[in-house]
């Protein structure tokens, strides 16, 4: 089984130089592929990841960032459902991740019960501790503890009545030591190789909810990653004056953990940083492109956006402040000058189990290459 995998990896590494959006979809495809599993908790999916895009690297020509290995370890407590994932509303079966979710902070539960409107979308099944919610969509997300009740989510569109019974069946396991990786690795710079640039992009997901059911993350972030493996495949043959860091961060999903881990347990001096660039989202592109920091970060906001105006590679390039709502949060608060960028438009697939490649037009990858190469250009300046 390594053997074939091995020959797999080495496949997608030296395929489709020069065929980005060709390379990128291959990437897409693998990691949203069953064998990963959601890149998650269950069924080994992270850590299968981890080592996909450890051979990766290696077949790149990238080297180890600390200069020893491509993997940073550590860990932390998580709340999983690898088990039973049954749910029934009024006697009628519903089909997890599709009709329903568990709220992630869900403990087991296990039985029969009334349920009792509290108010137009809460009902309860006080016996077991059990709370349903009606939802427009189903968003799913990861939580580290367990709490003392079971959340059940359910779409609106499969009810065709008012909720009066519940069977249920849910599993769960709080790991204590989830034990995950950040894969980093580095392009030596020719002239100033203690100056950095800096890609980094989750590649961490949601993983499965029972044991028939697990969340893709296309656009979330298996996107980013082919972005951040595309820059990788192109600097390993084209160095620069900078070296060229890419960190592929896990733990995201779970509150940021990665990029929490490696900025307090930095592989390279942060001061040493010029620019960092997170992708995360970046399947799309229809609407353009919106850049996290733009306002904090102007002076390259501003290379970015003439440079676009140049080139034309996106309709717009949008501005937003400083937020934490991806890995580059921690490092800006760190001092490090950084961008979030994330792709405007197209599918609104978002932490579900629609969130597929088969529907991911990676329609800007090419041009968000481009675009980033001609910026880390002038930041080498």
């Amino acid at each position: 089984m390594k053997i074939k995998l091995l020959c797999f990896f080495l496949i997608i590494g030296n395929c489709c130089f020069g065929q980005d959006i060709v390379f990128a979809r291959k990437i897409v495809d693998t990691l949203t592929s069953p064998y990963f599993w959601g890149r998650g908790y269950t069924n080994d999916g992270v850590n299968k990841a981890a080592q996909f895009l450890t051979e990766q690297f290696k077949v790149y020509g990238l080297k180890p960032l600390s200069g020893q290995s491509f993997r940073q370890d550590f860990s932390y407590p998580v709340n999983i459902f690898p088990g039973k994932m049954e749910v029934a509303i009024n006697g009628v079966a519903l089909r997890p991740g599709k009709d329903f979710i568990v709220s992630p902070e869900s403990r087991a539960a296990k039985g029969k019960g009334r349920l009792a409107q509290t108010d137009s979308i809460h009902f309860i099944d006080q016996d077991n501790r059990v709370i349903v919610a009606l939802q427009n969509k189903l968003t799913w997300s990861v939580e580290q503890k367990a709490a003392d009740y079971t959340g059940i989510e359910i779409d609106r569109k499969a009810l065709t009545e008012t909720p009066a019974s519940i069977e249920l069946n849910v599993e769960n396991k709080v790991i204590r030591d989830f034990k995950t990786s950040n894969i980093c690795g580095v392009v030596k710079g020719t002239d100033k190789p203690d100056s950095a640039i800096v890609f980094t992009a989750h590649y961490d997901h949601l993983g499965g909810m029972g044991s028939s059911t697990y969340f893709p993350g296309a656009n979330d972030n298996a996107s980013g990653i082919a972005l951040l493996l595309g820059l990788a495949k192109y600097y390993a043959t084209h160095p620069q004056r900078y070296s060229m860091v890419f960190i592929c961060f896990s733990g995201e999903e779970a509150g940021l953990l990665g990029s929490k881990y490696f900025t307090e347990h930095p592989l390279l001096p942060l001061k040493n940083i010029r620019f960092l660039i997170n992708a995360d989202l970046e399947g799309t592109g229809e609407e353009g492109l919106m850049v996290v920091n733009a306002t904090v970060y102007s002076k390259e906001y501003k290379i970015l956006t003439n440079i676009n105006n140049e080139n034309h590679y996106l309709v717009k390039i949008g501005s937003r402040g400083k937020a934490a709502n991806s890995d580059h949060y921690l490092f800006t608060e760190k001092g490090v000058p950084a961008f979030y960028i994330y792709t405007l438009g197209g599918i609104k697939a978002y932490h579900d189990v629609f969130d597929i490649s088969a529907t991911l037009p990676l329609n800007k990858y090419e041009d968000l290459i481009k675009l980033l190469q001609k910026f880390n250009e002038q930041l080498m300046q």
